[in-house]
């Protein structure tokens, strides 16, 4: 690993690059805005996807670096070569664990640790901006692809860099450990853990609080929204490949069906949510791919089922999970089908846990941004079915409070008009039409960021 130290240089640009000084936070946002969006709009144009972004990462480094931090790069980097890289061979030469960590000690405190997510989205960009990325890249699997920052993870390096410079000019403000880091590979689910299992939380100072962002095309720019305990849920992906004995279209008694024994484990999965968990409790089984044979009159040897599961508590997970495998095995003994064509169950073992942000934290921080930037910008909002590997950075310490908010990112008046029903909805996150509207988004997320640090940081 590579470390960046403050030298007497960075510290002579540091004066010079720092935002200028203001007792109002909201007119020192303002002032330092060009800066943040000149660099927003850098990492939109050129966006790099899940364990590749080699050069973001080098951009935050160097951006935390001439701050005065201590910064550690390629956090992450073993654990992705030996759990997912090892057989991918030379095609994944430029590949790795790109996760960034610097450290900046400021007295006796608590350590709050700020995170941001860097990598893009496998999409062709259509929002017509002049700032659009026109990148074609590869996969770290080695698949040719465009690349967008369809997911507003440019907003969020640049937010965590905007709330970096706020913080470095206010250290008489705060006292304690401030830990900043870029996440890779949040779009695989794998970003967090990777940096978790290279030593997160031993090689550099543990966390007290984790807080993070994100950019919502759901939410209009210019509002903060939250949720106080479960708002993202488990995501579990589940395949399913239904044996079956092959046939001609015409004698189907001569076969054992595939697609008509699939067909009733998606009959019977949707028993699972309505009949086996409480209906206080909150669950979704959606089959999102039934494919099975290649031609009108001939009945095939077997079909293929993609599930997604989403839940909250941890006991409603193991109940559709254990609900999915019974029911596809009762099935296929219905049919009659030997023990040795029972059907093929995988079920992602790198799961995305829910995100659970912790309510006296919640409290703390939501009142002090909405004190911040004005408590009519500040909005409850209902739990979510999405998910975030945000959520790895409790769930590997239960004892470390978390926190993730909602930036706005939408068109104000356009999100009001469809709301009013005089318009379509803007697009939102993962379209190849959403970009988030750039100065309400950015300011409010870098000053929402930095109101909520100090008050962590305010025992």
């Amino acid at each position: 690993m590579t470390k960046f130290l403050t030298t007497v240089a960075m510290m002579g640009a540091l004066m010079v690059a720092a935002p200028v000084h203001a007792d109002d936070l909201t007119d020192a946002v303002a002032a330092d805005h060009g800066y943040i969006l000149d660099l927003y709009k850098h990492l939109h144009e050129n966006p790099e996807l899940s364990f590749k972004e080699k050069n973001t990462a080098a951009r935050l480094a160097k951006e935390l670096s001439s701050l005065g931090f201590e910064v550690t790069e390629r956090v992450g980097d073993d654990w992705v070569r030996e759990k997912v890289l090892k057989d991918e061979g030379e095609i994944l030469e430029d590949v790795g664990g790109y996760g960034i960590v610097a450290v900046m000690k400021n007295g006796e405190g608590p350590t709050v640790m700020l995170r941001a997510d860097m990598d893009a989205l496998p999409l062709e960009e259509k929002t017509g901006l002049p700032y659009s990325s026109t990148v074609v890249g590869q996969t770290h699997t080695g698949k040719d692809a465009p690349v967008m920052h369809a997911c507003a993870h440019d907003s969020h390096v640049a937010i965590l860099v905007g709330a970096a410079r706020q913080l470095v000019e206010r250290k008489d403000d705060w006292s304690g450990t401030l830990v900043l880091i870029g996440q890779p590979a949040e779009e695989l689910g794998l970003g967090a853990i990777a940096m978790l299992e290279d030593g997160l939380y031993k090689k550099f100072p543990k966390p007290d609080y984790v807080l993070s962002t994100h950019t919502s095309g759901w939410a209009p720019a210019g509002k903060i929204s939250y949720t106080s305990g479960y708002a993202l849920a488990n995501v579990d992906s589940v395949d399913i490949t239904v044996k079956g004995i092959g046939a001609h279209g015409s004698a189907p008694h001569m076969g054992k069906d595939p697609i008509v024994i699939g067909a009733q484990i998606i009959n019977a999965l949707q028993t699972l949510v309505s009949r086996e968990v409480n209906p206080l409790k909150a669950g979704v089984v959606t089959v999102g791919s039934f494919r099975a044979g290649f031609k009108h009159n001939i009945i095939p040897d077997e079909a293929k089922l993609q599930i997604t599961v989403r839940s909250y508590d941890d006991d409603v997970r193991k109940t559709l999970l254990d609900g999915i495998e019974r029911i596809a095995i009762a099935q296929a003994l219905s049919a009659g089908l030997p023990e040795d064509l029972m059907p093929e169950i995988k079920m992602e073992s790198d799961y995305t846990p829910s995100t659970y942000n912790d309510p006296e934290m919640t409290d703390r921080v939501m009142n002090a941004i909405g004190t911040s930037i004005g408590e009519d910008k500040v909005e409850t909002q209902p739990p979510s079915m999405g998910g975030e590997d945000f959520s790895q950075f409790h769930r590997y310490d239960k004892d470390i409070k978390t926190l993730i908010f909602w930036t706005g990112g939408a068109d104000a008046k356009a999100f009001q008009a469809a709301v009013d029903g005089k318009g379509p909805m803007p697009s939102g996150n993962h379209s190849p039409f959403f970009a988030p509207v750039p100065e309400p988004a950015l300011k409010l997320g870098v000053q929402a960021m930095t109101a909520g640090t100090l008050e962590l940081f305010n025992e």
